[in-house]
């Protein structure tokens, strides 16, 4: 399918919003998690943790899940948002090379990708981490970062894994997303 006439959704970057950015590339779709849900999500994990931090000032800003202000959701809210969707989580071991990831299998099974990996931001002043989705769309396999101008579209499936093994060895982590068995 010629990938310039595959409709591909692509939201941007907004503050630390990255993990809400990547899930709504993920499933395509504008709002299919809102900043509202993924707070209900950060606030229902520290009612549900049982070593229940103690509260401070600052926790009005810095929540145990994520930033009140600026986003930057950790990695428990995005577990807990794909189960909402009957999606679960696999981390590659890094310890293996891209290879052992099988992106051409059947599209039932591997939903998509998610990548953490270091950022520096504001001139150079800020390190974090950034979340990135990638998804195969009509075919083909798309970064779907929302730091980029639009979608970018790989070559193929060595082009991936190539990137992916770029991205675990500068300190990435890899998160197949994949659709539950029933």
């Amino acid at each position: 399918m010629d990938s310039e006439k595959t409709e591909i959704y692509h939201e941007k970057q907004k503050l630390q919003f990255c993990l809400l950015h990547a899930l709504n590339n993920l499933f395509q779709q504008q709002e299919a998690f809102t900043r509202a849900r993924l707070n209900e999500i950060s606030g229902k994990l520290v009612l549900d943790d049982p070593s229940k931090k103690t509260w401070t000032p600052l926790s009005i800003v810095f929540k145990p899940h994520h930033n009140a202000f600026t986003g930057n959701y950790d990695i428990n809210v995005l577990i807990a948002a794909l189960e909402e969707k009957d999606k679960t989580v696999v981390w590659h071991d890094r310890r293996n090379a891209a290879s052992t990831i099988d992106l051409d299998g059947a599209d039932d099974s591997l939903f998509g990708i998610v990548l953490n990996v270091p950022a520096r931001r504001y001139a150079l002043l800020w390190k974090g981490r950034h979340w990135i989705t990638m998804r195969k769309i009509g075919g083909v396999w798309y970064n779907l970062d929302s730091d980029l101008p639009k979608p970018m579209p790989f070559e193929g499936t060595r082009e991936v894994r190539g990137y992916l093994d770029y991205v675990l060895s500068n300190g990435g982590e890899v998160l197949l997303v994949m659709n539950k068995k029933e």
